[in-house]
């Protein structure tokens, strides 16, 4: 069984959503070998925060952490996107790296 899993909640309105992201995203796409957890979160963290999704950029944030990402890489990979993404999405991502930093320390 994946670490991850979605709101256990959302299954009341959307079971067959939740079924997919268990067992399909978080038990099978981010279970593959081909990249590690830690690689698999710098991607998903840096395409949350490119396409300005911030209301999953804070728990994948917190995975990439949990995944052995430091705050200082996290802070370089947000830095290095915001030429790429825009000022606006990094400064967003950084807000809630920020915050989420503040809260484990």
């Amino acid at each position: 069984m994946p670490t991850q899993s979605a709101p256990a909640e959302l299954a009341e309105i959307a079971p067959k959503l939740v079924e997919l992201t268990n067992e399909v995203l978080f038990g099978d796409v981010w279970e593959r070998p081909g990249l590690s957890p830690r690689d698999r979160s710098l991607v998903t963290v840096s395409v949350l925060a490119a396409l300005y999704r911030g209301e999953q950029l804070g728990y994948h944030l917190g995975v990439a952490l949990d995944n052995g990402l430091s705050v200082q890489e996290l802070s370089e990979a947000i830095t290095h996107l915001a030429f790429y993404a825009g000022w606006p999405n990094a400064m967003t991502a950084i807000t809630q790296l920020k915050k989420i930093a503040d809260e484990r320390s």
